[in-house]
């Protein structure tokens, strides 16, 4: 019986460990603000015109695109300033 203990304990010790390293993976991505990830792209100019969306700060774009050429504009993977909800309203019969 004690060895069916160990079975369930062990198992019980991986399921705890999975739901903690789940928990701890939400709550990191959670707390990344949106202008960590990469708010800027760099447009770049010449034959191959690259793009490059790393960039948190314009002034980081800016630097990047500066003596290369090219320009700097806000990244179509982030959304910049989400939309307010609108709260639903009760209808009324």
């Amino acid at each position: 019986m004690s060895q069916m203990n160990s079975r369930v304990s062990a198992a019980a010790q991986r399921m705890a460990i999975a739901l903690g390293v789940v928990i701890t993976l939400w709550a990191l991505d959670a707390a990344t603000p949106a202008s960590a990830q990469g708010a800027w792209c760099a447009q770049y100019s010449g034959m191959d015109g690259g793009t490059n969306c790393g960039f948190y700060t314009i002034q980081q774009c800016q630097a990047a695109i500066s003596g290369v050429g090219g320009f700097c504009s806000p990244s179509p993977y982030v959304r910049q300033n989400p939309a307010p909800r609108r709260k639903a309203r009760r209808r009324t019969y």
